[in-house]
């Protein structure tokens, strides 16, 4: 995530934070410094003069002279700044209309509209409980009609059927019926994108707003695009009064450039961003939440969610049930675990979230390695029979020899995670005595709580 901006701005809060008095002199050094860093990240001129310009005021302001420590203050303005130029707060979907309420998706092809469709269907779904209708208005790229019933199914919403020689106005108000008829709380209207800006794009969808009016039309935007995305937002907004902006492909902007600009450029408050290319891959958007990413503190707030999301709690609670009764702890609770591992979300999301310094530690991992290893020790342990997973001391050589020939791995592979399995055991009958606390001070997790007590990751 806006790695290279992040890198800079990090460096720079250090530097900061170590500054004993603010003088005029080093706010212009440090301010200098944001410049350039803004700058290369691709954020919009006007946009950075602005910023520059809040800054400087407020540090060379009150704010910082009643300040004990001024470096800290002066980090507080960059990031209370930061977060006031991409919008205050979280700014919610707004549904309060008579159902249906239609949702208007507008953006250039390949900015990720269709997926991002299916994403907040199954936000709409799973976090607001309702009930979705998508259907799709694009009859000139091929296969996009296909493409949305696909993804839609996988989010779990209705798809509403159209075809290519129908007009995307007939389309849209045919599904706007159905949905009427048939009780659906949201319409997602999926519009066709263009490569280039041009006035019959912009014509087709002004036709179309003005015969369903939406009650949100939201403008998709690919973050990666940089400068280009914010001319792109501008002549949008032009045509249309946008509600809201969706930034898709956070998780592989180099720059950040359009997370900053764009809010700025159209007015339209940013309200999702896509983190992955997965369905579950889209966060309400929190202006200072993501500014603490941008500056390298990052998001333990996101980071907590995204992990309670993935755990099964229910699960947990047998587990710990289990393991207390004295049943033991098997493969097949083995598998269980690294299962909960991948419904996280992917582990270089969860990194993406964690402030620099331990991003700095843990960066030595190689987190796509540590995805496929988890994936490999899945397949071993489904290679097994179900009297193995029972009681792993069964598996001697013969089997061993078969499991690996099952999973396609080296016998090597079983013996190192029938190893790691019986670490994890051992922990687990550690636990069953109440030795949680022991284990804990072990593992130096209790060694001040605040600083470098953090347990070992398990990759």
């Amino acid at each position: 995530m806006a790695s290279a901006l992040t890198d800079k701005l990090t460096r720079l809060v250090k530097e900061m934070r170590g500054q004993a008095r603010i003088t005029e002199s080093n706010v212009q050094d440090m301010l200098r410094e944001v410049r350039m860093a803004l700058l290369e990240a691709d954020v919009a001129l006007p946009v950075v003069r602005d910023f520059i310009a809040r800054v400087k005021e407020k540090a060379l302001g009150q704010d910082v002279l009643g300040s004990l420590k001024p470096g800290q203050a002066l980090v507080g303005i960059v990031n209370r700044e930061l977060a006031a130029t991409m919008g205050e707060g979280v700014a919610d979907i707004n549904l309060n209309a008579q159902p249906p309420a239609v949702i208007l998706m507008a953006g250039l092809q390949g900015a990720g509209k269709t997926t991002t469709t299916a994403k907040l269907a199954k936000h709409l779904i799973e976090k607001r409980k309702k009930k979705v209708l998508t259907v799709s208005g694009d009859v000139y790229r091929p296969a996009a009609i296909e493409q949305l019933k696909t993804v839609t199914a996988q989010a779990g919403a209705e798809w509403f059927p159209s075809t290519p020689d129908q007009k995307p106005l007939d389309i849209a108000l045919a599904a706007l019926d159905y949905a009427k008829k048939h009780y659906f709380d949201v319409l997602l209207v999926d519009t066709a994108g263009r490569l280039a800006i041009d006035e019959l794009l912009m014509q087709e969808i002004k036709d179309l707003h003005a015969a369903i009016k939406p009650v949100e039309t939201l403008f998709v935007v690919d973050a990666m695009q940089g400068q280009d995305a914010i001319n792109t937002a501008k002549a949008f907004k032009e045509a249309l009064p946008l509600t809201g902006i969706i930034l898709t492909k956070l998780d592989g902007d180099s720059r950040g450039g359009a997370a900053l600009s764009v809010r700025q450029i159209t007015g339209a408050p940013i309200k999702f961003a896509g983190v992955s290319e997965k369905l579950d891959g889209l966060e309400v958007f929190d202006a200072e939440r993501h500014a603490g990413r941008i500056l390298g503190m990052g998001d333990i707030v996101a980071l907590v969610e995204q992990v309670s999301a993935g755990v099964d709690m229910e699960a947990a609670q047998k587990l710990a049930a289990k393991v207390k009764s004295g049943d033991g702890f098997d493969l097949n609770d083995f598998l269980g675990q690294l299962q909960q591992m991948k419904q996280m979300g992917g582990l270089s999301s969860l990194m993406d979230k964690l402030p620099a310094q331990l991003m700095a530690k843990a960066g030595a991992v190689d987190m796509d390695r540590a995805e496929k290893d988890i994936k490999r020790k899945e397949g071993i342990i489904q290679s097994m029979t179900p009297k193995e997973r029972r009681k792993p001391e069964l598996i001697k050589a013969t089997r061993k020899k078969r499991i690996a020939g099952g999973a396609g791995v080296q016998v090597q592979e079983v013996n190192r995670l029938l190893k790691e399995f019986e670490q994890m055991q051992g922990m687990m009958k550690k636990m069953k005595g109440g030795g949680l606390m022991k284990m804990m001070k072990k593992m130096g997790g209790m060694k001040g709580m605040g600083g470098g007590g953090m347990p070992k990751m398990p990759f």
